[in-house]
């Protein structure tokens, strides 16, 4: 039924339309706490083989809804009860700002893929904080992805972060710090490692700081190069981080200007994550995104060092219980292989 309703309705709809009236319909479910509650017992993640746990935090299931699509925290709630495992919404900046002109998403339909070039357009950190403070009436793990807002210059990046940061973090289940997308100018330069120190120092102070302490991330591009992947893995070592976040959309395309997500990302994002497996073992928590598309995909990220998996495209065509699908197929694999838990399988083929 999603497919036909995808092919002769929504992929004729500009693409921003269609996410713009989808999170608000997500947001008014979020406010009506039976439906919300009645949706979250049928399709949310329950089978006990399927709990994980990441940097102290407990996940009912691995798979997760990417930061891209929840750009204000509005909806985690209904994105929870239609079978994710976990939540990260953002980016979100510390000063509300509109992002780039339209039209900044196109679909790839033959591709199975998408083109953004959205450039964190957010209402700012403090509307972002008001609205996690709410009650949640079904239970959801939230994770925070923060970016640099685009008129502040490089020399005012840490502050900037920090600033969102200390609205943020204490209201986290965990904090990503996002230096990775392309549709902020400079921002992917704050990946070279004499950059990226003083910023995450900086932020992981703020983090480090509230009263449970918060898990920090960070999130890398695809399209480092292999030494400097390297090298970021060793800085989040020494740093005493909680994990990396890999990856985020790829420039390299003949499309249009932006960041591309989908299944061609499959290949180089599986590429990122064995990589990073063998860079830093178990000693911190691998969370792969990028071209993840069904259950099969899932179980590969995690036979290859993913604690926890994110998806976004596949989302789009996959449908509104996409997620809930696959969490179903995977708690029947973790079974069929003998295991007592996904957990068994994190890193088996690392």
């Amino acid at each position: 039924m999603y497919r036909l309703v995808f092919t002769q309705v929504l992929r004729r709809l500009d693409a921003e339309t269609v996410h713009r009236l989808t999170v608000s319909a997500l947001a008014l479910l979020a406010r009506l706490p039976l439906l919300k509650r009645l949706l979250h017992r049928a399709f949310a993640p329950h089978d006990p083989v399927l709990r994980i746990t990441a940097f102290g935090v407990h996940f009912p299931g691995p798979l997760g809804l990417a930061a891209g699509f929840d750009k204000d925290a509005a909806c985690a709630e209904a994105v929870a009860a239609l079978g994710f495992g976990h939540v990260e919404v953002g980016t979100i900046t510390a000063h509300a700002q509109p992002g780039n002109p339209r039209p900044r998403l196109f679909r790839l339909v033959p591709q199975r893929a998408v083109i953004n070039r959205m450039g964190f357009n957010n209402d700012g950190a403090r509307a972002a904080a008001r609205r996690l403070r709410r009650p949640r009436g079904v239970p959801v793990v939230v994770g925070v992805n923060i970016g640099k807002t685009k008129v502040v210059p490089e020399s005012g990046a840490v502050a900037d972060y920090v600033a969102g940061a200390k609205e943020l973090a204490p209201l986290a289940d965990y904090l990503v710090v996002n230096v990775s997308s392309p549709n902020t100018p400079g921002l992917r330069d704050l990946q070279a490692v004499e950059l990226l120190r003083p910023l995450l120092t900086a932020v992981k102070e703020v983090a480090d700081g509230t009263p449970r302490r918060t898990p920090l991330l960070v999130k890398i591009a695809p399209d480092l190069a292999d030494d400097d992947i390297d090298a970021v893995a060793d800085l989040a070592l020494e740093l005493g981080l909680d994990g990396i976040v890999a990856t985020n959309t790829t420039i390299r395309h003949g499309g249009e200007t932006g960041g591309l997500s989908g299944r061609p990302l499959k290949e180089r994002s599986l590429e990122v994550l064995r990589r990073l497996r063998a860079r830093v073992g178990d000693r911190l928590t691998l969370v792969s995104v990028g071209g993840v598309e069904d259950a099969d995909d899932v179980w590969e990220r995690v036979l290859a060092g993913a604690t926890l998996v994110q998806g976004y495209t596949g989302w789009i065509y996959g449908g509104p219980l996409w997620a809930a699908g696959i969490h179903r197929q995977l708690a029947r694999r973790v079974r069929r292989h003998g295991m007592k838990s996904i957990a068994e399988a994190v890193g088996r083929t690392a």
